[in-house]
This record gives C-alpha cells, structure tokens and sequence, in this order.
C-alpha cells in the first residue's frame, strides 16, 4: 500500500474531533497507531484498557494525521489508477471498465478510518449484491459494504469483542486474503479489501476468539492516568475543547502538522532500513522463549523494529528496537506470563 505524503492543511470540518497531539499520555497506545500509520504492513492494533482511558479519542483522531492517497474519482472502493477491472465492470460507476488506467480521473484525499458498528449486519459489512439487477439485466452489480470503504484505509472496530460471530469470520476472510467475496443465490463478486485493523476493548467485558486475536499486529494494554498533574491536564484539556473547539484545534495545528510530517518521512525511509542476520536472531530467540506459535511473531516484531527506526529517522535496526518492538507484538501471542520474564 503506497501514501503520498501528507499534504495541504488538515481537514476542516464543521465538528472538529480532539486533536490526536493533544492526548495526555499512552505513549504506547499512540506509537502503536502512528507506527502501522507509517507501515499498514504491520497489520492493526488492539488496544485493551479500562472505559474511559482515550482509547476511541485516539483512533478517532486519527483523521486529522493520515497522509493523502490518490483513488479513481467517485470509485466506491477507492481504488488507485491502475484499480481491478473485475470491480469496474460490476460497480455503479462502470465508465472507468473501458478507460486506461491512465485516463481514469483521479482525486486526493485523506486515507479513511472507517467505523464498523458492533451491531452491523452482514450486508452491512460486505455489501450486497443487486438480485433485480442480476434478473432483470443478467448483469451483476454489487451495493458496497463498509469493507468496501476500508481499503486502503482504517478499519476501527469499538468494542470488537462484542462482535458476533459471523462478522468476525467475515473480517478474518478479508484480513487474510486481502479481498471481500459476496455470494448471493449463486452469483459471487470480489473486491479487494485490504485495511489496517484497529480494535479497542475493555476486557472485563469479554475476550476475543483467539484467531481474530492473532490477526493483530500490535497489542498495547492502557491505564487511567495516576500522576495528580496529569490528570489535571487531562481535566483542563477536555475542557477547553468542549468550550471552544475550533480554537482548541488550532491550538495544536502546528503539532499535528510536525507529525504528520514526521509520519510521512518514516514512510518514505521505511523501505530503505536494514536488520542484520543477528538482530533477525535475536527476534528468533525472543520469540522462542516466549512460547508462541507459528511465526507470525517473528515477522511482525521486525517489521515493527523497523518502522520504529524510520519513525525516528534512523535506518538500521538496533536491539533497543527490538525489544520495543516485542512490547507491542507480542504481549497478546504469549503462552507463558509473565512478559517481563522474557529474555
């Protein structure tokens, strides 16, 4: 997946939401996004902590950091130029199935984050398709769903715990192809959906399947704030906002400009940083010794080690990230607790 850099100013909007630089605290929780912001490879974060912990504040600020991307103008699955043919020949805007990629209209905007509801339905999330349509023309024509709307961009999943059942396989399908199938009376249709999963949850209410859990790059645990000073900023912070919002977010324009500037120059470096066979091994070993299965692990905990070296402007991999890198990728894979033991 290729960003553009971030560009132009940030989004205005008649409702500003809270400005991501202006969170107080959970360093981690807001590494771990900013990270897979800079390399979608690394796959989403969960986000697990305590109600009321700036978990959905996070994510939901987002918005006002992302980099541009170029998508096919009107495109209801936001694809770039050179787009599948498949979804052009079956979707409403069907103009762009007999155009050169190079004559399709382009337009830039903002990557998406997209909300899944929790009680979304089926169709809800992975569209439908046009039975009428299909009868009366013999042509197919899907009705896209939010997976459609999250390619290449930002899936959040608020309480994803609580999902139902068949949501998640349909999110685990996606996630591991990296396409969304809709079979309808024996029509089928395909489209690709490839999206950086973000899920937050507070686990006294309940667990993830554990598949859905590994499906996770990331995984950082976040707390209530205990420094008296802290908290205070937390208190005055939300309410200069709530009584002033455009100036309160303009109060932190500059900051939000500086890192998303930041983010665009680690993901232009991202592809240019380098492990060595020794720090590749020491990834191994970590990992054995924590007892995890399959080598999913692995990958992530250098991809993460990685990106945490663009973000900081550096392009070879030390042991420091490593072991930072291993904080996030691994907490939610370990088979033996507790994580502090690991050596």
């Amino acid at each position: 997946m290729t960003w553009l850099p971030w560009q132009g100013r940030l989004n205005m909007h008649d409702h500003r939401i809270y400005p991501f630089t202006a969170i107080v605290g959970q360093d981690d929780m807001k590494l771990a996004l900013v990270l897979n912001v800079v390399n979608p490879t690394i796959s989403g974060v969960l986000i697990r902590g305590e109600k009321g912990t700036a978990k959905s504040t996070a994510v939901r600020a987002l918005a006002d950091i992302l980099p541009q991307i170029e998508v096919v103008k009107d495109c209801p699955f936001n694809l770039p130029a050179q787009g599948e043919h498949e979804c052009c020949e079956n979707c409403a805007n069907r103009a762009c199935a007999t155009m050169p990629p190079q004559e399709r209209p382009l337009v830039s905007r903002k990557v998406s984050v997209v909300e899944l509801p929790v009680g979304a339905t089926e169709d809800r999330v992975a569209g439908t398709l046009d039975m009428e349509q299909a009868l009366k023309a013999g042509e197919k024509r899907i009705e896209p769903g939010i997976l459609a709307a999250a390619h290449r961009g930002i899936l959040y999943v608020d309480e994803v715990n609580l999902l139902d059942d068949h949501i998640v396989d349909i999110l685990l399908d996606s996630a591991a192809m990296g396409k969304n199938t809709v079979e309808r009376e024996g029509i089928s249709f395909s489209h690709p959906s490839r999206f950086v999963l973000v899920g937050t949850m507070n686990p006294e209410e309940g667990e993830l399947r554990p598949q859905l859990l590994d499906r996770f790059g990331l995984c950082v645990m976040v707390k209530g704030i205990m420094e008296p000073e802290l908290r205070l900023a937390v208190m005055e912070r939300r309410a200069a906002f709530d009584s002033d919002r455009e100036g309160f977010w303009h109060s932190y324009e500059e900051q939000s400009r500086q890192l998303a500037q930041r983010i665009s120059l680690a993901t232009a470096l991202a592809d240019k940083v380098s492990a060595s066979r020794q720090i590749m091994l020491e990834i191994a070993n970590l990992c054995i010794n924590a007892g995890v299965d399959g080598h999913r692990a692995d990958i992530v905990t250098l991809k993460t080690a990685k990106t945490l070296c663009a973000f900081e402007g550096r392009n070879e991999v030390k042991k420091d990230d490593v072991e930072r890198a291993a904080r996030m990728a691994l907490p939610h894979r370990l088979r033996r607790q507790p994580f502090e033991n690991i050596q």
